[in-house]
């Protein structure tokens, strides 16, 4: 099943396995459980000595495996033949059961360790989704290293009675002890958050006790990223607050114009960020939303930033580097259907639609590539343009109208979703022209219309655009003293990564300027700004 040179890395790999386990699959005569029997065989040779297989497990789900230490009481198990984006899944569930570390802070695994709970959690993710190995190795880790959590990981694909029966519409979707638990891409840390009603509290108490930095930045996506490596190399005492880092990047399939870089995608570009800014001596507080914003109360003095969770940091500058999010259609039936239906990204939930006809809203380039990568699992897809014309490149359009099951619509407002037993039906729009109004029956519509600034926290305090973008000037500085932005969330043309870099590395310079021609006020309690170590 594995090339040659797959079976050499993960031999490689493997030799950090420490400790003994097992592996017990349950198999029928289907030529799914040959495949996996044939996976699960070239994982043992690559470590005889420390791993065994068992060809006797009686789990209803067939294929399925087990890995666990024997007498550990660890209760995770691969419903799946873990290929694709979960192949590293694999490799990593084996290294932590085989005892080599996982790398995560010592306070969340301790964490992990200390839930006091029965909890009984169900992943059902493709083997195709870039959003899904993060949640399925959160998942692993806890089940790994807390015997009172058990993780099933569900391949949709592979068990599509399961997807239909629960009506799950996108991936990848997770439910606890039988109930629904959360959609879509999320972090150990906030898993931990959501089954620990007492980490909030700590967390808050934990933030709020933190000397004030010299440069906070808000948001971990490119343009944060670089502001924290080019204020890091200052010298200064640096932070990272961030919901995720890498931001949106997370979710982009594809990086293929980024100087330098010729091609990557959008998880391992984000992982690659993060690593960067951890070789410098930057405090990353992931996991935490802002809610407000209080400037200095007086020149030089401390920015406040007001956490969701009650928390509150305070530094001398501030970087708001919050980025964007998909935008909304805002018709009926949108909100109503999300996850039953209605989706915004076609790598991760394209697979679930297979032999369905769905709909792509938006014409752009993010619209016509999500139709030409869904025209290749799908029954049929309608493409509605708002537009008279297609908006993206001309070598997607043309790609696009050679697809023989692609329909495009333009000059088409789109009026509703609709939906029936729960799950979407059909898509209305009419022609901006004449009025007429049309409906298409489909199970998916996957919005791709562009991007909305995350600014709403800042609220009145810090200027935008008509469109909720932070205005800047050329050196990234906004008009409140002390706060610079950058990136999408900001008045700069062109939302592009490398863009974002730049505008993040440019903020940062102008912090560390603002820093050293103002002075401190008698209340701030951080030392003074020191020289860069090395110039990049």
């Amino acid at each position: 099943m594995l090339d040659d040179d797959i079976k050499q890395q993960l031999s490689a790999y493997l030799e950090r396995v420490k400790e003994p386990f097992e592996l017990v699959a349950s198999l029928d005569d289907g030529a799914s459980s040959a495949e996996l029997r044939e996976l699960l065989d070239e994982v043992v040779a690559a470590r005889p000595d420390m791993i065994t297989l068992r060809t006797d497990g009686n789990d209803a789900r067939k294929p399925s495996f087990t890995i666990a230490r024997p007498g550990s009481g660890t209760q995770l198990r691969f419903a799946a033949i873990p290929g694709g984006h979960e192949f590293t899944s694999l490799i990593l569930a084996l290294l932590w059961t085989g005892g080599h570390p996982p790398k995560v802070e010592a306070d969340v695994l301790e964490q992990i360790k200390t839930l006091d709970a029965d909890l009984d959690f169900e992943v059902y993710m493709s083997l195709s989704c870039h959003n899904c190995p993060d949640v399925v190795q959160a998942l692993s880790l806890m089940a790994i290293y807390n015997p009172r959590i058990k993780t099933t990981i569900i391949d949709g694909g592979l068990y599509q009675n399961e997807i239909g029966a629960r009506e799950i519409m996108g991936v990848p979707t997770v439910f606890l002890n039988g109930q629904f638990f959360s959609n879509g891409r999320m972090s150990v840390e906030e898993i931990i958050q959501k089954v620990d009603t007492g980490a909030a509290k700590r967390d808050a108490a934990k933030l709020s006790a933190k000397a004030p930095y010299e440069v906070l930045i808000v948001g971990g996506g490119p343009a944060g990223a670089a502001a924290a490596i080019y204020a890091a190399r200052k010298g200064i005492r640096t932070g990272v607050v961030a919901e995720r880092f890498g931001g949106q990047v997370n979710d982009t399939m594809e990086i293929a114009n980024y100087p330098g870089v010729p091609e990557t995608n959008g998880p391992a570009y984000a992982a690659a960020l993060e690593q960067h800014v951890r070789n410098y001596e930057v405090d990353i507080m992931n996991t935490q939303r802002v809610a407000e914003l209080v400037p200095a109360a007086e020149t030089g003095g401390l920015i406040t930033v007001k956490l969701d969770n009650g928390g509150t940091l305070q530094s001398r500058t501030v970087i708001l580097a919050t980025g964007a999010r998909w935008r909304n259609v805002n018709v009926p039936g949108e909100q109503e259907y999300k996850t039953k239906g209605v989706a915004y990204c076609p790598h991760c939930d394209g697979p679930l639609f297979k032999g369905k006809d769905v709909a792509v809203i938006g014409g752009g380039n993010s619209g016509v590539e999500a139709a030409i990568d869904l025209a290749g699992v799908v029954k049929h897809v309608h493409v509605v343009e708002f537009m008279p014309e297609l908006k993206a490149d001309a070598v997607l359009v043309n790609k696009l109208h050679s697809l023989p099951n692609v329909t495009v619509h333009t000059n088409k407002q789109t009026t509703e979703i609709r939906g029936d037993a729960g799950r979407v039906s059909a898509l209305d729009f009419k022609c901006r022209a004449s009025g007429t109004e049309t409906q298409v029956p489909v199970e998916g519509v996957f919005v791709q219309i562009g991007l909305v600034p995350n600014t709403e926290f800042v609220k009145d305090v810090v200027a935008r655009s008509k469109f909720g973008e932070i205005e800047v000037d050329a050196r990234g500085a906004t008009n409140v003293p002390g706060v610079f932005a950058a990136g999408d969330c900001t008045t700069v043309p062109y939302k592009q990564i490398v863009v974002a870099a730049g505008a993040g590395s440019t903020a940062a310079l102008s912090a560390f300027d603002y820093l050293i021609r103002t002075p401190a006020a008698a209340s701030t309690e951080v030392a003074a700004p020191v020289a860069e170590p090395a110039h990049a």
